[in-house]
């Protein structure tokens, strides 16, 4: 319990959220003092890393305010003087939504988004009292879950292996916790964009079920794929930013299904380090999925197998062994490691994110954001997205784009992946599935090879929750990472299973000293 005054210059890479709240409550530390420690670290920092694309110019005063409050006695939010950062394509009042494309920022010579309110994350960011400090970088329109290294501000370095991808698209975001920036940040995942980063940088990534987190306000890929959740240094903050952010909002219905998913006390409540005890864990095997893992994946899964087995859990080999799960996986043509299914979407998920935008926004409709492309087209055969055009109902939505897709074949397989999954959960009594998060270590950042993960896809089209958590690191010092994987609406019964597991190794080590 912090109850000294602390040095920000030798503790802050070790701070969680709990701790600050201690001490803001012992008043021996003030948002101001935390803030300035952070910005100090961007000033140091992101000139190398290349994490934050826009500062809030805000974030001192809001924090004098913060405490100003908080000495006279107002009750104030639950990360109240908590520092921040945001992905860039979340909406934020007062900044460019550029989604790390040149052509929708002015400074590139493009045009420039500014919304007319917050996404809801972002207002329910706000409302908690956390401090935003500014909007991290992303690759262009957020196609790759690998790197940024294609956005108009430059690549984004990983902290822990400069030389090595440091995960997308919520590169940024990754970057800036992993770096001491900030104590957690928001991400985003339509295809491993939560989980790769976190899993690449030693961090922790909570991917959530679809549905618990709104997603509106936010430059979609597929709204049926997209959700937003945290990154943070340990388990229990990223559960603590979880609990500002979950839960319905009229301008998302489909947050509606979170109701009675949320628990009493919040998704840090009640964490244990025996949460382990007693739990059947399945394990990766080709029932799930025929890629293999790289002989030394192989040797850091078989210690984490016996971390958990010393923790107390018991292990299932293979459960989706004879059930047909990995035939259903398909790697779309265009794309290196990716299953887009789902995708088809964008044209109209695109349209009701601009109309959001309000009626001065630079774009109004889909067929304004197509004339804008036409100079460097994304769409076109063989460009970013081009692959989209090898699936199955893109056509029909490109024809008329402002009438919600079908997408049969999309939910065909998302129906029968939850079926094989429950299936399979209820056979083998399971509590989760634990996997290496990769196959094997990360490719080099300038490298063109693609992450190639272990659940991607899968998760996304299914809307299953996952949460990777730091297992230790290869011999070349890449990080290697477990992903805990669970039922529609097991998010709060994964965070306990993953912060035992954290709490049992400590695995992870700052990036910087």
């Amino acid at each position: 319990m912090l109850s000294d005054p602390v040095d920000l210059s030798a503790d802050l890479g070790k701070l969680t959220i709990a701790k600050v709240q201690r001490a803001f409550a012992a008043g021996t530390l003030t948002a101001e003092a935390l803030t300035q420690a952070c910005l100090d670290q961007i000033a140091a920092q992101n000139p190398r890393i290349n994490a934050i694309i826009f500062a809030c110019d805000d974030a001192l005063s809001v924090a004098r305010d913060i405490d100003r409050r908080r000495q006279a006695g107002e009750k104030l939010g639950p990360l109240a003087g908590i520092p921040v950062v945001v992905k860039d394509t979340v909406d934020l009042v007062g900044y460019p939504t550029t989604a790390g494309w040149s052509l929708l920022y002015s400074g590139t010579g493009g045009i420039d988004l500014f919304p007319e309110r917050d996404a809801p994350v972002a207002a329910r960011l706000k409302s908690a009292g956390a401090i935003i400090l500014g909007k991290t970088n992303v690759p262009k329109l957020s196609w790759t879950g690998t790197h940024a290294n294609d956005s108009w501000a430059g690549p984004t370095l990983n902290v822990v292996q400069p030389d090595l991808v440091p995960g997308g698209s919520s590169a940024g975001t990754a970057a800036a916790v992993a770096a001491h920036m900030c104590l957690a940040g928001l991400a985003e995942e339509t295809g491993g964009s939560i989980q790769n980063p976190a899993s690449s940088q030693a961090l922790v990534g909570i991917k959530p079920t679809v549905g618990l987190v709104p997603n509106s306000g936010v430059v979609p890929l597929s709204a049926n794929r997209d959700v937003l959740g945290p990154i943070a240094r340990c388990v229990e903050d990223a559960a603590l930013f979880l609990d500002a952010i979950a839960g319905f909002t009229t301008e998302d219905p489909k947050t509606l299904a979170s109701v009675g998913h949320i628990p009493e006390g919040g998704f840090a409540a009640g964490l244990s380090p025996d949460a382990l005890v007693g739990k059947r864990i399945g394990l990766y095997g080709p029932g799930w999925r025929k890629d293999p893992l790289s002989p030394e994946a192989v040797e850091l899964y078989d210690r984490a197998k016996s971390e958990l087995v010393a923790a107390g859990a018991i292990l299932v080999e293979d459960p989706f062994a004879g059930t047909g799960f990995a035939d259903h996986r398909q790697i779309t043509p265009g794309t290196p490691f990716f299953d887009g299914r789902g995708l088809e979407s964008l044209p109209f998920d695109m349209g009701a994110y601009l109309r959001r935008l309000g009626p001065k926004a630079a774009l109004q409709t889909w067929a304004d954001f197509v004339r804008l492309a036409q100079a460097e087209d994304p769409l076109a055969k063989g460009a970013i997205l081009g692959y989209l055009h090898e699936l199955p109902d893109f056509a029909a939505v490109l024809q008329n784009p402002d009438l919600p897709p079908a997408l049969s074949e999309f939910t065909a397989l998302k129906t029968t992946y939850l079926r094989l999954v429950e299936a399979v959960f209820i056979r083998h009594r399971l509590d989760a599935l634990a996997y290496p998060q990769m196959l094997g270590a990360l490719p080099g950042l300038h490298s063109g090879e693609a992450i190639r993960e272990t659940t991607v896809g899968e998760l996304n089209i299914a809307g299953l929750p996952g949460i990777t958590v730091p297992a230790g690191y290869y011999r070349s010092g890449a990080p290697f990472g477990l992903i805990f994987v669970g039922r529609l609406w097991q998010d709060a019964r994964l965070i306990g299973l993953a912060h035992a597991y954290e709490q049992a190794t400590l695995h992870r080590k700052p990036a910087l000293a």
